[in-house]
């Protein structure tokens, strides 16, 4: 049981030859396991891709990857602003840029200091 005295779950998580114990609801096993296998999957694409960079690095990536991923399904899920959101999020900074999937930046190549 947890701190609340509720029943709580627990997921092993393997990342790069270290395991995570996680708690989290009961029932929520599947889900959580879901999500660690995508985490994974990004992170040993990448670490296989660009090789021995430093596991902060590499789980920056993934942050980035997922996060990218994440504002993609947002954009297409308002299709009437997409085409703005797409080159200047809301809260990004002014002259701020998106990396498309071909690899080209979006937006001016310029960026301004906020004061």
């Amino acid at each position: 049981m947890g701190a609340t005295g509720r029943v709580m779950g627990q997921v092993a998580v393997n990342l790069n030859g270290r395991s995570y114990r996680f708690d989290c609801g009961d029932g929520e096993e599947p889900r959580l396991k879901e999500l660690a296998a995508h985490v994974k999957s990004h992170f040993d694409s990448l670490a296989r891709q660009y090789g021995n960079v430093g596991e902060d690095r590499l789980m920056l990536m993934v942050a980035l990857l997922i996060a990218d991923e994440l504002w993609d399904a947002r954009v297409a899920g308002g299709e009437e602003s997409a085409s703005k959101n797409k080159q200047n999020p809301p809260d990004a900074k002014p002259g701020a840029q998106r990396r498309d999937q071909d690899g080209s930046r979006a937006g001016s190549a310029e960026t301004k200091k906020s004061a």
